[in-house]
């Protein structure tokens, strides 16, 4: 028999056990788990790429193209080094001298294809330069009637691209006109007298690029990325009229910008974003360019260019390409490379390398 302070001891644990086994149980709060981390766009997708159309027509006058070591590169294996994946390169229909012109064209896009580069194949449909401000019909086509002249953007587009097909090139994207802000072949394809001639240009352009190469992106290119009126008039206009675009492409010069890179960077991304939504289609910035002798704001400029392509909905912004960055010394009156006048490549083009 136990002592009475033994069974009094007992008691009292049986009773601690029962009123712990009655305790409602507190459960361990349910933490709702963190949404998955969409990674951005590597380095293995993004497209960082250089419109270097002149450099054939730099070496025949001499010029050599440095690294930042100083040594003499040839100028596509030098575009590589920097961090370059991407090579764009214009093609003029009959141009006075044969810089832009079909041989011309072939020869640079060889290069790259050897150096394993993809290739932006930028149709001016002009004899000379096409931009906002003149869209010249070549001088072959200057007096034919629209049907002959949309067969005339037709035909030329095809035989670019089957010599490129022959000579064994493979372009990944196609971009039909060259900022196409009031349309091409004026005044017969000027957007804002007749947007329905100028929607059935592009479109025999792209229908010809999707003959010889169906699987090459085509591209409609306008400048001024920060303008989204713009962007909507174009490719409402476009879209209204039946004509089908693989990517949107744009320039970005904060030159001729409102508030300057930062701001111009701001309203661009805002642009790519309501363009992707609006059309359900990748975007990508194919020209961009700052003075030469202002690197380091120049490098500031696109790097932050860079991050808010990576981040446009979707991943849905492609690439950033600079436009001529090898040209120096005030080649051709251009002053928005980024090479130093001795032909090195300046930090404004670190950004690339990353």
């Amino acid at each position: 028999m136990l002592p009475i302070n033994r069974w009094y001891n007992c008691i009292v644990v049986l009773i601690t056990i029962l009123i712990l086994a009655c305790k409602p149980t507190v459960e361990t709060p349910i933490v709702d788990p963190l949404p998955p981390v969409v990674p951005s766009q590597s380095d293995t997708t993004f497209i960082k790429g250089a419109d270097i159309s002149w450099v054939t027509e730099m070496e025949s006058k001499g010029i050599q193209f440095y690294n930042k070591n100083g040594v003499a590169t040839e100028c596509f294996a030098l575009m590589k080094e920097i961090g370059m994946n991407a090579i764009r390169i214009r093609v003029w229909v009959n141009p006075a001298n044969k810089w832009n012109g079909i041989e011309d064209v072939i020869a640079k896009c060889i290069r790259a294809k050897n150096l394993g580069l993809q290739l932006l194949i930028d149709f001016h449909y002009s004899d000379n330069w096409a931009d906002p401000s003149k869209q010249t019909k070549p001088a072959a086509w200057s007096t034919a009637s629209f049907p002959v002249l949309k067969d005339s953007l037709k035909n030329h587009t095809l035989f670019v691209l089957n010599q490129l097909k022959t000579a064994g090139i493979q372009p990944t994207w196609v971009q039909i006109g060259n900022e196409t802000d009031d349309g091409v072949l004026w005044p017969d394809g000027k957007a804002s007298i007749n947007m329905q001639n100028f929607a059935q240009l592009i479109s025999a352009g792209a229908e010809a690029s999707k003959t010889v190469f169906p699987n090459a992106k085509v591209m409609v290119h306008v400048s001024n990325g920060w303008n989204n009126a713009l962007f909507r008039w174009i490719f409402d206009g476009l879209k209204n009229n039946g004509v089908k675009w693989d990517i949107m492409g744009m320039s970005l010069y904060p030159t001729w910008a409102p508030g300057g890179w930062q701001n111009a960077n701001n309203l661009c991304l805002q642009n790519m974003n309501d363009m992707v939504s609006r059309y359900n289609t990748p975007v990508m910035v194919v020209e961009v360019g700052m003075p030469w002798d202002n690197p380091s704001e120049a490098k500031l400029f696109i790097q932050d260019l860079i991050n808010k392509v990576k981040l446009v909905n979707d991943r849905k912004g492609l690439g950033v390409f600079y436009w001529e960055p090898q040209s120096y010394n005030n080649w051709q009156g251009y002053s928005l490379g980024a090479f130093d006048n001795n032909g090195k490549p300046t930090v404004a083009l670190d950004p690339f390398l990353k």
